[in-house]
């Protein structure tokens, strides 16, 4: 059993920061990447950023320069640290963690998501 959670979602005024968080735990053999997804109301789930295992990272043209993704390995949770924030950035935001369980078999794994509100 694996299980991926996220936290920090609130609502924020224009301009503002948030962080989120990015939990996996269970049965986990080795985490290869963590993404960050975003659904805005009414549209369809689009990818923010990325972290491999290599600490590479990718991020959307619309985030770039305002948004980091950054892991903590001393409590093993992956952050999205987001500043500078619009509405437009108002969203569920998701985390999916691609990984390996003991057993050998390599899957996505989704979290439940979290809420984003950015407005005055």
């Amino acid at each position: 059993q694996v299980q991926v959670v996220e936290s920090g979602g609130d609502l924020v005024q224009p301009g503002g920061s948030l962080r989120l968080s990015c939990a996996a735990s269970g049965n986990i053999f080795s985490i290869y990447v963590v993404r960050w997804y975003r659904q805005p109301p009414g549209k369809q789930r689009e990818l923010v950023a990325a972290l491999t295992n290599g600490a590479t990272t990718n991020y959307a043209d619309f985030v770039k320069g305002r948004f980091t993704i950054f892991r903590d390995n001393a409590n093993d949770t992956v952050y999205l640290q987001m500043t500078s924030l619009k509405p437009e950035d108002t969203a569920v935001y998701y985390c999916n963690v691609n990984l390996m369980v003991l057993a050998g078999d390599i899957s996505d794994y989704w979290g439940q998501g979290t809420q984003v509100v950015v407005s005055s």
